[in-house]
């Protein structure tokens, strides 16, 4: 199986190797066909935009594929083929192909995002249409070697400063540099973001857009018939606004029914009527999060890597927090214990230790990361 061979290359890197993905891919370029595809970059909102743009045309009767990143419980979540994730045959063979297209020397140099983003595409050439999100990057990204015919931007923020810069215009350069053709912008929470945009289309000659000025009233209408109906607040239904205009800049024609199944799941993702997760793990994600919540009081079962901003996300996240519960997460970036009671009392926040059973009458939101998430359903189910 594929996750086999990939458990053996690293999640992360010190050093990234900018020249390898574009080397590799030209050389077995002729094996991929040519489909229109739609790019997403940014810093939160792609999986959630990609998932909605996606499922609804599926809905409409296309084929389509939408690569994201990362997974929670199964690999297999990364690909998504016309409404299902791709079975574990369907990825073997995939997996089988690619080892036949790669020589031996790339196979094992390639990272295993490259990895898995070279078997998506190889899954991904009988569709219509594919829904392509950028990982961590946006010029480099190892999708950003595909053709695609629109690049969405979705809010850009602090976070991966050491590979992105310290700067929002810094990390605004890095993502938007990857627009080929045409670029439409979600709402920035940065006026940097859109001076950034302004500035690459013009020196690259291509046309751009900001998702507010294309959507109409009815489009703002069908979109709150949409949330109530999907139960989507905060950040959500600004990622579905975006996902509307992407359809309506492509002019294909979309109705409410389309979006009878497009949410992502782990994307304040309620489990249990007093049970709501989510996988935010920066302080962009954390104003979401308050913004849906309002003035709901909840038990945060949280935990981090040591290299996000955890003091400042727990900051913003704290006006509906009466309680922490640190969920115990094994793995090496985890962010040591005493380090983030450090924090935690220095916030003015109680905490304590995650375990069952929960109390049926507090509410409870699971939030920090995928890994998070991962953890807690593991326990939980």
């Amino acid at each position: 199986m594929p996750e086999d061979f990939l458990a053996a290359k690293p999640l992360y890197y010190e050093v990234i190797d900018y020249t390898r993905m574009p080397r590799v891919y030209e050389r077995i370029a002729d094996s991929f066909k040519r489909i229109p595809t739609l790019h997403l970059i940014g810093t939160n909102g792609k999986g959630t935009t990609g998932r909605f743009i996606a499922a609804a045309l599926h809905s409409l009767g296309y084929r389509v594929g939408h690569y994201s990143s990362p997974h929670i419980l199964k690999f297999n979540e990364r690909i998504w083929l016309s409404g299902f994730d791709v079975s574990d045959a369907e990825l073997e063979a995939a997996h089988e192909k690619l080892q036949e297209l790669l020589t031996p020397e790339e196979s094992q140099a390639l990272s295993y995002f490259e990895y898995t983003t070279l078997l998506g595409m190889l899954l991904f050439q009988e569709c219509d249409y594919i829904v392509l999100e950028a990982g961590l990057g946006g010029e480099h990204d190892a999708t950003a070697v595909f053709a695609n015919d629109l690049t969405l931007v979705t809010p850009i923020d602090f976070d991966h400063q050491a590979f992105l810069g310290d700067t929002i215009e810094k990390i605004a350069t890095t993502k938007i540099n990857a627009v080929q053709k045409r670029m439409l912008l979600a709402k920035q929470p940065h006026d940097a973001v859109y001076e950034v945009a302004k500035k690459i289309a013009e020196a690259k000659g291509v046309s751009w857009q900001k998702t507010e000025d294309i959507l109409d009233g009815a489009d703002y209408s069908l979109i709150d018939e949409v949330s109530a109906h999907l139960g989507l607040e905060g950040y959500l239904k600004e990622n579905l606004s975006h996902a509307l205009g992407a359809l309506k800049y492509l002019g294909v024609e979309y109705k409410r029914a389309d979006f009878g199944a497009s949410r992502l799941f782990g994307r304040l993702s309620p489990i249990a009527p007093n049970i709501t997760l989510d996988v935010g793990h920066n302080p962009l994600a954390a104003a979401g999060v308050l913004k849906a919540y309002k003035q709901k009081r909840v038990t945060l079962i949280y935990n981090t890597y040591r290299d996000k901003e955890y003091e400042k996300i727990l900051s913003i996240i704290a006006p509906i927090v009466q309680k922490v519960l640190i969920i115990e997460v094994k793995e090496a970036r985890i962010e040591a214990r005493e380090r983030l009671e450090a924090v935690l009392e220095r916030l003015g926040l109680p905490y304590g230790t995650f375990t069952l059973p929960l109390d049926s009458h507090a509410e409870y939101l699971v939030f920090g990361s995928f890994s998070v998430i991962e953890n807690f359903l593991k326990v939980y189910r």
